[in-house]
């Protein structure tokens, strides 16, 4: 770790202490459906060994980004270790997410970080969009699938055995930024049908570069979103989500998507959409696959 990162961690995590907790925003809750959650095994083997980062930001521009960030957003940033993979999805180390998603880093070092995107459905085969916070440090407002996040690099969400870390994570986040509770989503009940590479600049400055995994999900969940992570959710059915991308092609009211969600939208979204209205989703599962694809 560099002599720069030590102070700049203590004025996070004293800005973030001393930052007001927000209150939360809610929906009136569906009815959910009880199923008992799959509980975690430990790793049976060591974490492999990590990588890090050999250079950082000057201190100017570093110290300018933490003022400018949101406290919630800024210890998420510096807290948060993200997994690194090679384009084989084979883990190579880890890093912050704040470094995991400076574009000069993602370009000079080629840092590519493990990633989920959960779509959930409703019993009425409705999906479940969110549209991102305003205090989003990469793509704020834009609307997107349920859920999308990474597993951290910590023993419940580095196992590789059918993707069990990554359903561990989405569980967790599904809570953090949407209030919905583990009861509902239990971890055997999400399907991972697929992963896909991708690189996407937000502002010039921050992106993502991501080896996404696409974990479906049908259920009737409770709904409460954390404001610092959603500004608004919504169930489409097939025609109300064309009528977004209508929109959002054609500019109007300023609507934006995430290029992730685009992408499997664009890909994929509406042939499972078929599967899961037909009960037959294990049908559509390629995790052999890893599917590299450029935004539109």
């Amino acid at each position: 770790m560099s002599s720069l990162t030590i102070p700049i961690q203590k004025l996070v995590a004293a800005s973030t202490a001393a930052a007001a907790s927000s209150s939360s925003s809610s929906i009136s809750p569906l009815k959910s459906l009880l199923f008992k959650p799959t509980s975690c095994r430990p790793l049976s083997h060591p974490k492999p060994t990590p990588f890090r980062l050999r250079f950082a930001a000057s201190a100017t521009s570093t110290m300018g980004d933490v003022a400018a960030m949101d406290a919630v957003q800024r210890r998420l940033m510096f807290e948060d270790e993200c997994i690194l993979v090679d384009e084989n999805d084979h883990v190579v180390g880890h890093e912050s997410k704040y470094n995991c998603h400076l574009m000069e880093k993602i370009e000079a070092l080629n840092l590519l970080h493990r990633a989920f995107s959960v779509f959930l459905f409703n019993s009425k085969y409705e999906l479940l969009l969110q549209q991102r916070s305003t205090t989003k440090v990469t793509f704020p407002l834009v609307w997107t699938n349920t859920c999308c996040s990474h597993p951290l690099y910590r023993d419940s969400e580095l196992i590789e055995e059918n993707a069990l870390g990554v359903r561990n994570a989405a569980q967790r986040k599904l809570l953090d930024e949407l209030g919905i509770p583990a009861e509902d989503v239990p971890v055997d009940q999400f399907v991972p049908l697929g992963r896909m590479l991708y690189k996407a600049p937000s502002d010039g400055k921050w992106g993502e570069h991501e080896l996404d995994y696409l974990l479906f999900i049908v259920r009737d969940v409770s709904v409460h979103p954390n404001p610092d992570e959603v500004q608004d959710v919504k169930y489409v059915n097939r025609e109300e989500l064309k009528e977004l991308l209508r929109k959002a092609d054609a500019g109007e009211g300023g609507l934006k998507l995430s290029p992730w969600f685009r992408l499997v939208v664009d890909n994929f979204l509406f042939k499972w959409w078929d599967h899961v209205e037909k009960g037959t989703i294990n049908e559509a599962v390629d995790m052999k696959t890893i599917h590299k694809l450029i935004e539109k």
